[in-house]
């Protein structure tokens, strides 16, 4: 049984895929770059920002992916003025791991500032024992955001579980030789996790208790 589940945020707790998706496609349009298709915007969902920019627009120069971020970010903070919803069961369940005992942290593609402020829009912001961003250590899939939580935690790889709807994810916690589950019902599919051994790959956070 792991000590140290360790989330995913959007597309794995939290319902935003399409929010994002939005305001990437309004960010282009901003600076006049022909707006990345639904699929393409929600497939980067999980890396960090600058990542994300690389992707989706290979081509722009540095003053372009600066106004391209700012737009951004300013969408989205419009557009989340009232939080993406949690995906059914997931707040019932987050609090029933805890009170079972289980560590509790994220990890998660967004900026601190970011994650800082829809934690405290859903009244959550000690409830996680911990969390980490991209812009402290590096952008998934590069596995520091986990080394850093197992060492914060003293836990050994096997002993913790990261649980995510992207490869993005499931090649971190790879990396980090952690154990991983998977979820179905975010930016990637099965097909796609399945590739990278998970424990499981669930159709609902519901039924999270089953592979823990």
């Amino acid at each position: 049984m792991p000590e140290l589940l360790i989330f995913d945020w959007d597309g794995t707790l939290c319902d935003s895929l399409a929010r994002i998706a939005l305001c990437l496609q309004l960010s282009a349009a901003d600076v006049g770059l022909p707006p990345p298709s639904l699929a393409a915007a929600k497939n980067i969902v999980g890396l960090g920002l600058d990542e994300v920019m690389t992707e989706l627009f290979p081509g722009a120069d540095s003053a372009t992916t600066a106004n391209l971020r700012a737009s951004y970010s300013a969408h989205f903070i419009r557009e989340d003025s009232t939080p993406s919803a949690f995906f059914p069961g997931v707040r019932e369940h987050l609090e029933k791991l805890r009170e079972q005992g289980f560590t509790l942290a994220v990890a998660t593609g967004k900026s601190r500032k970011g994650l800082d402020r829809v934690l405290r829009a859903v009244e959550m912001s000690s409830f996680f024992h911990s969390t980490r961003c991209a812009d402290e250590t590096a952008s998934k899939p590069h596995p520091a955001m986990l080394f850093s939580l197992l060492d914060e935690f003293g836990v050994a790889p096997q002993s913790a579980l990261m649980v995510g709807d992207t490869t993005y994810d499931m090649e971190m916690a790879r990396a980090a030789q952690v154990p991983r589950l998977a979820v179905s019902y975010g930016a990637h599919c099965r097909e796609r996790l399945l590739a990278y051994q998970p424990v499981a790959c669930i159709d609902e956070f519901t039924a999270i208790d089953a592979s823990i």
